[in-house]
């Protein structure tokens, strides 16, 4: 994640701004604290997302403010305006339990967009894989691989089965937990593209976005995409649990807004990093015991450069469920 912004004070008006409805999406006028009274999440490429407690007569959860960053370049705010409001659009028609909500989505006073979200936890899977790796530790046990496995497959199974619409950015950075993987929910539908009834993407014109190491082959020359871009890129995310590094580039920051350190720049053999992309990483098996030999399998058949090869979403949830239940079962017959 990038490191938090510098914020000014400011004047004591301007501490609540008053923003105004949208109408592409008719929510209701709503009142939101300027960014700074509010706690910062995390960031992505020209956006910032924040922690709104709502107060009132009664409890009211929290929802996640994304908002375009006081840092983004004016000559890209445009861009970044346009990819927010596309994504609230979306969102409002998505309703699933591993799919983080639609709340409102405002204008402020300057213009800038204001996309209101269920708050779907603390911190993103990314965040724990670095908190992990920062603590010395190994994998994640196969087991909360799985759940997570589990949970993103049924979020992708619903955008590519029931809304016809591949996720185009599936990574770490896009997955939120809340407390111990109480809750597990897909992130940031903005650059998703619509699929047609051969799952491959419908508009010719359409440019899969995506985030550099986590792009299939397809993507990389300008392929055919079809839904299983998303499986591609959801197989390296379990490779990102299982090694706690970034595909292809261990110290590579997700949203790439940092600059990077000189000397790790003068070590980075780029070469070698543009040769592996849209290839299948390596796995220290030594690492990993035989818990993880689902884990494994999974991941293997995920990441064939050969998109036909991939399993679909919908197989995947077959496979884990059944898998999640035989253990249930035994766990039954034990107690």
């Amino acid at each position: 994640m990038d490191a938090p912004n510098t914020f000014k004070t400011p004047c004591k008006q301007d501490r609540v701004k008053s923003l105004t409805t949208a109408g592409a999406c008719g929510t209701p006028t709503m009142t939101i604290p300027a960014s700074p009274f509010m706690q910062k999440l995390g960031c992505g490429t020209g956006v910032n997302v924040y922690l709104m407690k709502r107060t009132g007569k009664q409890i009211q959860s929290p929802w996640a403010i994304k908002k375009i960053s006081s840092h983004c370049a004016k000559t890209q705010q445009n861009v970044y305006q346009k990819r927010l409001c596309d994504e609230a659009k979306i969102l409002k028609h998505l309703k699933h339990p591993n799919i983080v909500g639609f709340r409102a989505f405002t204008t402020a006073a300057d213009g800038s967009k204001c996309l209101a979200m269920e708050y779907g936890g603390e911190q993103s899977l990314n965040d724990l894989i670095e908190k992990r790796r920062e603590e010395g530790e190994t994998a994640f046990p196969a087991s909360t691989i799985e759940q997570v496995a589990l949970n993103m497959a049924r979020g992708l199974k619903y955008l590519h089965n029931e809304r016809r619409l591949l996720h185009g950015d599936i990574k770490s950075c896009n997955v939120v937990i809340k407390g111990d993987f109480e809750t597990i929910k897909i992130c940031d539908v903005g650059v998703s593209l619509k699929l047609d009834e051969n799952m491959k993407v419908s508009d010719p014109r359409a440019r899969y976005i995506g985030t550099e190491p986590w792009k299939p082959k397809e993507a990389l020359e300008e392929g055919i995409i079809t839904d299983k871009a998303d499986i591609f890129a959801y197989g390296l995310t379990l490779w990102e649990m299982m090694t706690l590094s970034v595909p292809h580039l261990e110290e590579l920051d997700c949203d790439n807004d940092d600059e990077e350190d000189s000397s790790e720049e003068e070590e980075f053999d780029e070469d070698a990093y543009y040769a592996a992309l849209g290839t299948r990483p390596a796995l220290n098996m030594e690492d990993l015991n035989a818990s993880y030999q689902r884990m494994i399998e999974l991941f293997l058949m995920c990441t064939n450069e050969d998109p036909r090869k991939r399993p679909s979403a919908a197989q995947i949830v077959d496979v884990l469920e059944a898998n999640k239940q035989a253990t249930d079962d035994q766990i039954i017959i034990i107690d």
